[in-house]
Protein backbone atom coordinates (compact mmCIF):
# COMPACT_ATOMS: atom_id res chain seq x y z
CA UNK A 1 0.00 0.00 0.00
CA UNK A 2 1.46 3.62 -0.87
CA UNK A 3 1.17 5.87 1.93
CA UNK A 4 -0.96 8.79 1.33
CA UNK A 5 1.10 11.64 0.82
CA UNK A 6 -0.22 14.08 3.30
CA UNK A 7 0.70 11.40 5.91
CA UNK A 8 4.41 11.60 4.96
CA UNK A 9 6.72 13.57 7.43
CA UNK A 10 7.70 16.59 5.87
CA UNK A 11 11.54 15.97 5.92
CA UNK A 12 10.74 12.65 4.03
CA UNK A 13 8.88 14.45 1.06
CA UNK A 14 10.52 15.84 -1.71
CA UNK A 15 8.64 18.63 -4.44
CA UNK A 16 9.05 18.54 -7.92
CA UNK A 17 10.59 21.55 -9.19
CA UNK A 18 8.76 20.99 -12.39
CA UNK A 19 5.18 20.52 -11.69
CA UNK A 20 4.91 21.10 -8.29
CA UNK A 21 3.87 17.43 -6.86
CA UNK A 22 5.15 16.72 -3.58
CA UNK A 23 6.86 12.81 -3.75
CA UNK A 24 7.86 10.52 -1.55
CA UNK A 25 11.65 10.64 0.00
CA UNK A 26 12.42 7.09 -1.64
CA UNK A 27 11.32 8.35 -5.07
CA UNK A 28 14.03 9.44 -7.49
CA UNK A 29 11.88 10.73 -10.19
CA UNK A 30 8.35 12.69 -9.97
CA UNK A 31 5.30 10.36 -10.06
CA UNK A 32 3.50 12.92 -12.31
CA UNK A 33 5.90 14.39 -15.06
CA UNK A 34 8.88 12.30 -14.64
CA UNK A 35 11.59 15.01 -13.96
CA UNK A 36 14.78 14.14 -11.25
CA UNK A 37 14.43 14.19 -7.94
CA UNK A 38 16.41 15.42 -5.39
CA UNK A 39 17.91 18.34 -6.50
CA UNK A 40 18.10 21.23 -4.43
CA UNK A 41 17.12 23.88 -6.57
CA UNK A 42 17.62 26.70 -3.92
CA UNK A 43 21.03 27.24 -4.77
CA UNK A 44 20.49 27.11 -8.59
CA UNK A 45 17.53 29.60 -8.44
CA UNK A 46 19.60 32.12 -5.81
CA UNK A 47 21.05 35.25 -8.13
CA UNK A 48 24.94 35.05 -8.27
CA UNK A 49 25.52 38.73 -7.11
CA UNK A 50 28.79 38.29 -8.74
CA UNK A 51 27.14 37.25 -12.11
CA UNK A 52 26.02 39.73 -14.41
CA UNK A 53 22.68 40.93 -14.52
CA UNK A 54 20.70 38.77 -17.70
CA UNK A 55 20.14 41.07 -20.76
CA UNK A 56 22.60 43.69 -19.44
CA UNK A 57 25.10 44.72 -21.66
CA UNK A 58 29.17 43.60 -20.57
CA UNK A 59 31.03 46.84 -19.13
CA UNK A 60 34.21 47.48 -20.92
CA UNK A 61 37.48 47.18 -18.66
CA UNK A 62 39.55 50.57 -18.24
CA UNK A 63 42.10 49.24 -20.04
CA UNK A 64 39.94 48.41 -23.06
CA UNK A 65 38.77 51.78 -22.91
CA UNK A 66 41.72 53.38 -23.27
CA UNK A 67 42.99 51.55 -25.65
CA UNK A 68 39.77 52.14 -27.96
CA UNK A 69 40.37 56.23 -27.19
CA UNK A 70 44.06 55.66 -28.46
CA UNK A 71 42.95 54.11 -31.56
CA UNK A 72 40.53 56.20 -32.36
CA UNK A 73 42.72 59.87 -31.28
CA UNK A 74 45.66 58.08 -33.85
CA UNK A 75 43.49 57.50 -36.78
CA UNK A 76 42.13 60.77 -36.37
CA UNK A 77 45.40 62.07 -36.25
CA UNK A 78 46.50 60.19 -39.40
CA UNK A 79 43.76 61.04 -40.99
CA UNK A 80 44.38 65.02 -40.60
CA UNK A 81 48.15 64.49 -41.31
CA UNK A 82 47.18 62.87 -44.65
CA UNK A 83 44.93 65.56 -45.69
CA UNK A 84 47.61 68.46 -44.89
CA UNK A 85 49.99 66.58 -47.46
CA UNK A 86 47.10 66.09 -49.91
CA UNK A 87 46.10 69.76 -49.86
CA UNK A 88 49.63 71.10 -50.18
CA UNK A 89 52.59 70.35 -52.96
CA UNK A 90 55.82 69.66 -52.17
CA UNK A 91 59.38 71.45 -52.70
CA UNK A 92 61.02 71.79 -55.96
CA UNK A 93 64.33 70.50 -56.42
CA UNK A 94 66.25 73.20 -56.20
CA UNK A 95 64.05 74.52 -53.09
CA UNK A 96 64.77 71.38 -51.38
CA UNK A 97 68.70 71.66 -51.79
CA UNK A 98 68.39 75.33 -50.43
CA UNK A 99 66.94 73.53 -47.53
CA UNK A 100 69.32 71.09 -47.41
CA UNK A 101 72.49 73.91 -47.02
CA UNK A 102 70.49 75.44 -44.69
CA UNK A 103 70.06 72.64 -42.31
CA UNK A 104 73.88 72.24 -43.29
CA UNK A 105 74.69 75.26 -41.56
CA UNK A 106 72.73 74.17 -38.06
CA UNK A 107 74.32 70.83 -37.94
CA UNK A 108 78.17 72.61 -38.56
CA UNK A 109 77.15 75.50 -35.51
CA UNK A 110 75.84 72.51 -33.10
CA UNK A 111 72.36 72.48 -33.54
CA UNK A 112 72.24 68.56 -33.18
CA UNK A 113 68.29 68.09 -31.46
CA UNK A 114 67.26 70.85 -34.27
CA UNK A 115 69.10 69.23 -37.02
CA UNK A 116 67.30 65.69 -35.90
CA UNK A 117 63.85 67.33 -36.30
CA UNK A 118 63.77 68.82 -39.43
CA UNK A 119 66.10 65.99 -41.15
CA UNK A 120 64.33 63.10 -39.95
CA UNK A 121 60.69 64.53 -38.05
CA UNK A 122 59.78 67.48 -40.75
CA UNK A 123 58.04 67.52 -44.21
CA UNK A 124 58.58 70.83 -45.80
CA UNK A 125 55.93 72.06 -48.07
CA UNK A 126 55.76 74.73 -50.83
CA UNK A 127 52.21 75.76 -50.76
CA UNK A 128 49.38 76.40 -47.86
CA UNK A 129 47.46 73.59 -46.37
CA UNK A 130 43.98 73.69 -45.62
CA UNK A 131 44.43 74.33 -42.50
CA UNK A 132 47.18 77.46 -43.25
CA UNK A 133 44.34 78.18 -45.49
CA UNK A 134 41.47 78.37 -42.85
CA UNK A 135 44.02 80.06 -40.20
CA UNK A 136 45.22 82.39 -42.24
CA UNK A 137 48.94 84.19 -41.20
CA UNK A 138 50.83 87.06 -41.70
CA UNK A 139 53.68 88.01 -44.23
CA UNK A 140 56.03 85.03 -42.85
CA UNK A 141 59.06 82.83 -44.04
CA UNK A 142 57.65 79.81 -42.94
CA UNK A 143 54.54 78.36 -40.78
CA UNK A 144 54.91 75.16 -39.14
CA UNK A 145 51.60 73.03 -38.29
CA UNK A 146 52.20 71.64 -34.73
CA UNK A 147 52.05 68.46 -33.90
CA UNK A 148 51.86 67.02 -37.03
CA UNK A 149 55.56 68.55 -38.18
CA UNK A 150 54.60 70.69 -41.38
CA UNK A 151 56.77 73.06 -41.86
CA UNK A 152 55.37 75.60 -45.36
CA UNK A 153 58.37 77.09 -46.79
CA UNK A 154 56.85 80.67 -48.37
CA UNK A 155 59.29 82.16 -51.62
CA UNK A 156 60.21 85.04 -48.85
CA UNK A 157 62.01 82.03 -47.39
CA UNK A 158 63.78 81.46 -50.46
CA UNK A 159 64.29 85.18 -51.72
CA UNK A 160 64.66 87.85 -48.69
CA UNK A 161 67.34 85.84 -46.91
CA UNK A 162 70.89 86.83 -48.10
CA UNK A 163 72.72 83.40 -47.69
CA UNK A 164 72.16 80.27 -45.93
CA UNK A 165 73.21 81.31 -42.68
CA UNK A 166 69.78 83.64 -42.82
CA UNK A 167 68.06 80.74 -44.24
CA UNK A 168 69.28 78.66 -41.25
CA UNK A 169 67.80 81.15 -39.07
CA UNK A 170 64.60 80.63 -39.97
CA UNK A 171 65.05 77.31 -39.85
CA UNK A 172 65.95 78.07 -35.98
CA UNK A 173 62.65 79.88 -35.46
CA UNK A 174 60.72 77.34 -36.68
CA UNK A 175 62.37 74.35 -34.75
CA UNK A 176 61.31 76.12 -31.76
CA UNK A 177 57.71 75.57 -33.09
CA UNK A 178 57.92 72.09 -34.24
CA UNK A 179 58.49 70.97 -30.48
CA UNK A 180 55.70 73.07 -29.08
CA UNK A 181 56.76 76.21 -28.65
CA UNK A 182 55.01 79.48 -29.22
CA UNK A 183 56.08 82.98 -31.53
CA UNK A 184 57.79 84.65 -28.37
CA UNK A 185 59.66 81.25 -27.59
CA UNK A 186 60.68 80.94 -30.76
CA UNK A 187 61.96 84.53 -31.26
CA UNK A 188 63.72 84.66 -28.07
CA UNK A 189 65.39 81.36 -29.00
CA UNK A 190 66.56 82.95 -32.38
CA UNK A 191 68.07 85.55 -30.84
CA UNK A 192 69.80 84.29 -28.45
CA UNK A 193 71.25 82.00 -30.19
CA UNK A 194 72.43 84.07 -33.37
CA UNK A 195 75.75 84.43 -31.83
CA UNK A 196 76.56 81.36 -32.15
CA UNK A 197 75.11 80.76 -35.39
CA UNK A 198 77.03 83.35 -36.76
CA UNK A 199 74.06 85.64 -38.08
CA UNK A 200 75.83 88.98 -36.26
CA UNK A 201 74.92 92.81 -36.60
CA UNK A 202 78.64 93.29 -37.98
CA UNK A 203 77.30 90.98 -41.38
CA UNK A 204 73.67 91.36 -41.49
CA UNK A 205 72.36 94.31 -40.02
CA UNK A 206 71.22 95.98 -43.09
CA UNK A 207 69.31 92.89 -44.32
CA UNK A 208 65.94 92.58 -44.38
CA UNK A 209 65.12 89.16 -42.29
CA UNK A 210 67.49 91.03 -39.27
CA UNK A 211 65.54 94.33 -39.38
CA UNK A 212 62.47 92.55 -39.34
CA UNK A 213 63.63 89.85 -36.32
CA UNK A 214 65.01 92.42 -34.55
CA UNK A 215 61.81 94.52 -34.66
CA UNK A 216 59.70 91.95 -33.48
CA UNK A 217 62.30 90.75 -30.47
CA UNK A 218 62.71 94.13 -29.48
CA UNK A 219 59.05 94.43 -29.37
CA UNK A 220 58.24 91.21 -27.38
CA UNK A 221 61.94 91.02 -25.31
CA UNK A 222 62.48 94.92 -24.41
CA UNK A 223 65.02 93.63 -21.77
CA UNK A 224 67.21 91.80 -24.06
CA UNK A 225 68.19 95.53 -25.64
CA UNK A 226 69.12 97.37 -22.06
CA UNK A 227 72.89 96.99 -22.50
CA UNK A 228 75.58 98.71 -23.24
CA UNK A 229 76.86 102.09 -22.00
CA UNK A 230 73.79 103.50 -23.48
CA UNK A 231 71.49 101.03 -21.84
CA UNK A 232 69.99 100.33 -25.38
CA UNK A 233 72.06 97.61 -27.03
CA UNK A 234 71.77 94.37 -28.02
CA UNK A 235 72.25 91.89 -24.82
CA UNK A 236 73.05 89.20 -27.42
Amino acid sequence: MIPNSNQIPHQSRQKCVSCGLVNTGSDETCRRCGSPLGIDDSTDLRPDPEAPEAGSPKKRGLLKRLTWIAGATLIALLICYVSLLISSDGLQPDQREKVQQAIAVLELHGFSREVFILKHLTVFRGTDNWWNRYIGHRDAYAATNFPFEVVTLYPEFFSVPVDDNERAAVLLHEASHLTGGGEEAALGSTWRNKQRLGWTADRYKQTRLWYATEQLTRAQFPYMFQCGADGQSDCF
